[in-house]
């Protein structure tokens, strides 16, 4: 049986004028269409594709070789096309939009602006879109650790931070103080586990936490200051953003690796510059 919303294996089973038909098990045969047949690989009777298998307007199954943004299962921000009295069209890399129904929106939206969804099948196998994401996330225990490196979505910026989806899991915030670069809703970033709270909240960082990443960081910064010569034009008094530039790392951290090597006896700090001892 075919998974309707993902990427399948089919077999080719029969060749027509307007495409092939492909074995869906239990499904029957699922129609590939001319325009989606792919040019650059086998596609004879026998032979096996992977295509992505949904619903046509008919609402019959159909397969595409298009590249959905988006699995059924999975979390995504997509562009919003068109908006009429059934709900909301969103741009999800095929030719057929996805609905996002009214009842669906958590917050209004206009042509043009981005919104994250999970992507779900409704009681008629229709691939559809919620903006209302919370009855899917957090549903099984976090697997992680402090300092585990996780996959971010960030979802929306709030009093206290910004929401993100871990690992299309489980939320998690980003604390403001944690916050050293321009960020949205849409994004998709590479994160650290900083807290696994008592109340089974996840805090996050964007930067390596714990002492190894300030080792770490230490590192860096003593190769960077061989690479040029003994002298650095940065120190704790520089802008945050020249800091994030040169290390990708907020000011605050920068701080903490150069007065551990300070401490160590390492470099000295000036007040443009660090230098080797």
């Amino acid at each position: 049986m075919a998974l309707i919303g993902r990427y399948n294996s089919l077999q080719v089973v029969k060749q027509t004028d307007f495409g092939l038909y492909l074995d869906g098990g239990a499904d029957g045969e699922i129609l590939l269409p001319n325009r989606y047949v792919p040019k650059n690989e086998p596609s004879e009777i026998g032979d096996w594709l992977n295509v992505f298998v949904y619903l046509d307007s008919d609402d019959r199954v159909i397969a595409t070789t298009e590249k959905p943004k988006v699995q059924v299962g999975g979390f995504a921000s997509l562009k919003v096309i068109e908006i009429n009295r059934v709900g909301l069209f969103l741009d999800w890399g095929l030719s057929k939009d996805l609905l996002l129904p009214h009842s669906e929106e958590k917050r209004p939206l206009q042509v043009g602006d981005y919104c994250v969804v999970h992507v779900y099948l409704d009681r008629s196998k229709r691939i559809t879109a919620t903006a209302r994401l919370d009855r899917y996330l957090d549903t099984t225990p976090p697997p992680y650790k402090v300092g585990d490196e996780v996959s971010l979505l960030v979802v929306e910026k709030t009093d206290l931070g910004f929401k993100a989806i871990i690992n299309g899991k489980h939320w998690g915030l980003i604390h403001k103080n944690e916050v050293f670069k321009f960020l949205r809703g849409g994004m998709q970033e590479s994160g650290f586990i900083k807290e696994l709270r008592d109340d089974g909240k996840i805090s996050l960082s964007l930067q390596p936490v714990g002492r190894e990443a300030a080792g770490g960081l230490a590192e860096q910064i003593l190769a960077r200051l061989r690479e040029q010569g003994g002298s650095l034009a940065m120190s704790d008094k520089s802008a945050p953003e020249v800091i994030t530039q040169a290390f990708g790392v907020s000011k605050g951290n920068f701080k903490k690796a150069i007065g551990g090597l300070y401490k160590q006896g390492l470099i000295r700090i000036l007040d443009e510059r660090i230098e080797l001892i």
